[in-house]
């Protein structure tokens, strides 16, 4: 294992430093660096570490040390990825990125989710899971730290912007919600659907959500929530982009590699029948749901309204390795029909609206001024 660990590392070093003399010197002078450490560790470590230890934790500092998405996957790990795990696993309904500074950071909470309903906001710090810090864990490893069986109770220390004190929240694991999509008439002709977060049925449901608003006549105006959307599954969010665009390019990946390279174009009908369209985002809309804003602004097919998004914008690949485990890594970053680069910016909307209660009616700012964005329209 260890012969095996250092030859891959060296054709790792090797396969990147093609080129000069120098670069080639410089890439021996690193592999003996790199060997010499391990030496040293493998003979004067107080413990005596295993090969397949000392292999893994170099595994997941090469992928952890590229970008926080990009992470090694034991077996384990890889069976939760693929849903193989007990089927009465709960969860918190919380989404969690790693920030500049290396802590894990609340992009969002579902809707009606434990985690919602508790108060925890986007922008918090988890920095402590049933009182034992998060130091040294992965985004992988503190999922499944948040994750386990369904009604089980799980502590979570919080650190809040403006607050100098801990804040901690004792929250029950619960299942996720079926349904994505919700609708209802806000005003005569003036339809809402809020998405909280793109799943594999979520396509079918708007397109059903869309013609059950239409049941008492045509729209003349549709509000798309997509506040605090954490995203999903990339390819359901360009089918309902795609409802609503008759039309036109709708995203586009790039990549190293030339099947990371795609575009995405609408399929004519656009089942709203071109009726004016408002998109609510703000820092909870990640990923999919920037996917679903971007095109429409792109394509002048929705006016944006609220705060700027999330900002994550790459596309990960799960590589299975063979033996039970896999690797997760970045190979792609989206950007949107105008090729604006989603990732660390976001969508800027086109009338800022600061957030405030999510509550449908008068209360809601963002929607207020969304019905009157659309009957202007």
């Amino acid at each position: 294992m260890y012969k095996i660990l250092l030859s891959a590392v060296f054709i790792l070093v090797s396969i990147q430093s093609i080129g000069s003399e120098t670069e080639r010197q410089k890439a021996a002078k690193e592999s003996q660096l790199f060997s010499q450490v391990l030496e040293k560790v493998k003979a004067s470590y107080v413990d005596v570490p295993s090969d397949s230890q000392l292999q893994e934790a170099s595994i997941e500092s090469l992928l952890g040390n590229l970008d926080p998405h990009s992470t090694y996957l034991d077996k384990d790990e890889y069976q939760q990825f693929q849903g193989k795990t007990s089927g009465n696993a709960g969860g918190l309904g919380i989404d969690i990125s790693i920030n500049n500074q290396h802590a894990i950071q609340v992009v969002t909470t579902l809707d009606a989710s434990p985690a919602r309903l508790a108060g925890i906001q986007s922008g918090d710090r988890i920095i402590d899971i049933n009182y034992q810090t998060l130091d040294g864990m992965d985004i992988d490893q503190v999922t499944a730290q948040l994750r386990g069986k369904q009604g089980s109770k799980i502590i979570i220390g919080i650190a809040r912007a403006g607050q100098s004190e801990r804040i901690e929240f004792t929250l029950k694991r619960e299942l996720a919600p079926q349904s994505s999509v919700r609708n209802q008439i806000l005003e005569q002709g003036i339809g809402y659907i809020r998405i909280a977060v793109f799943q594999a049925e979520t396509s079918e449901e708007f397109k059903s959500a869309i013609k059950q608003l239409q049941a008492d006549g045509p729209l003349q105006g549709l509000v798309l929530d997509l506040r605090n959307n954490p995203g999903g599954l990339m390819p359901i969010s360009v089918k309902v982009a795609d409802t609503l665009i008759d039309q036109g390019l709708l995203l586009y990946t790039e990549g190293r590699l030339p099947e990371a390279n795609k575009q995405y174009y609408a399929t004519y009908g656009d089942l709203t029948h071109g009726a004016p369209i408002v998109v609510l985002i703000n820092g909870g809309s990640a990923s999919a749901s920037e996917i679903v804003a971007g095109a429409l602004q792109d394509q002048e097919r929705a006016t944006i309204i609220g705060t700027q998004s999330f900002g994550k914008g790459s596309v990960q690949s799960v590589i299975p390795l063979g033996d039970g485990r896999a690797i997760k890594l970045t190979t792609a970053h989206y950007l949107t029909p105008n090729g604006r680069f989603i990732h660390g910016q976001g969508i800027e909307p086109d009338i800022v609206v600061e957030s405030s209660s999510q509550k449908m009616g008068g209360n809601d700012k963002q929607i207020t001024q969304a019905i009157l964005t659309l009957k202007q329209s």
